[in-house]
This record gives C-alpha cells, structure tokens and sequence, in this order.
C-alpha cells in the first residue's frame, strides 16, 4: 500500500512540477508561493486588530492560537517523518531554495489553509476567494518542486483541523 501511494505520489508530482522556464504559470506559482511565507500573515493580523475592531481582534486571537498550535505539530511530524523534499530526490531542480530539508507536511499548505479557515470565519464574505488562494499556495509548492502532492494535502488538513479547534475554543471563551 505504501509504495503504490509513494508511486501515485510521484507520478502526480511530475503532471504537475514543470521545469521548462518557459511556463507561464511558473510565475505566478513562484508568486503564490511567496505570499504563503507568513509575514503577510502577521501584517494582515494585525491591520484587522486594528481596523475591524472587535471582530478583527477575534481574528487575531484565534489566528494566533490556531498557529500555536500547528506550528509544534508541523516541526514534530516534519522531522518525525523526515521524508526527503522531490527536488532532492530527482535531477530537476526547484525553482527556489526551500527553508528545510523535508517535505512532509508542507508548511506552506498548513499556513494557507489554517489562515483562510480563521478568516473565512470571521469575514464570511471573503471564503470563496481564500479558497482559491490557498488552493494556489498549495498547488504552488508542488509546482515550484519542493513538495509532493501529498505532502500540501496533508499540510492543508493540519491547517485546516487548528484552525477549527483555534475557532472551537474562542468561541467559547
């Protein structure tokens, strides 16, 4: 069973990561890629603390315990399972240097989708586009060769799993 999805894992890696320059969607996954980096995640927090008064203090409370949470998890099992990152198992190269060494979970995928949850929560009206743009930063690590697919499927999970515990227990407080 392992090896048949290791398989599936990478053939689906290799429909997708593309190391021709001449790819238009490249760009725009090198872009994607980048707004999942998480400083854009902390300015944003912090300009809705601000701005959108109680609701956008919510936001930053649950935003930030949902983090507290993840981040823990994702170092344990990203060392844990030390799955070695494509672009150091292939002979293509990524098209960026990635932080660490490993590529299960993605971080990236988990940041994406636990903070377009937190905030889909609290701006409902924002969910559809969060969902495309955490769909792209997900698809984008896979693109850009520094992750499997698997790896941001599972990273989107975690994220997403916090991010509701994260609203759970604010929602009570």
């Amino acid at each position: 069973m392992k090896s048949k999805l290791a398989q599936l894992d990478t053939a689906l890696y290799f429909k997708v990561f593309t190391p021709s320059p001449k790819h238009w969607w490249r760009l725009i996954a090198l872009g994607l890629s980048k707004s999942g980096n998480g400083g854009l995640y902390v300015l944003l927090a912090l300009l809705c603390a601000v701005f959108l008064e109680q609701l956008g203090q919510l936001f930053a409370l649950t935003t930030v315990l949902a983090f507290a949470m993840e981040r823990p998890i994702y170092f344990y099992v990203k060392n844990r399972i030390a799955r070695v990152r494509p672009c150091d198992c292939f002979a293509q190269k990524a098209l960026l240097t990635p932080s660490d060494k490993f590529s299960l979970p993605s971080g990236h995928s988990a940041g994406a989708w636990l903070y377009a949850t937190c905030l889909s929560e609290h701006l409902p009206i924002l969910s559809i586009p969060l969902v495309i743009w955490a769909i792209g930063v997900s698809l984008s690590r896979v693109v850009v060769g520094v992750h499997y697919p698997l790896d941001v499927i599972v990273g989107a999970l975690m994220g997403v799993g916090c991010a509701s515990l994260a609203i759970g227990i604010v929602g009570t407080l």
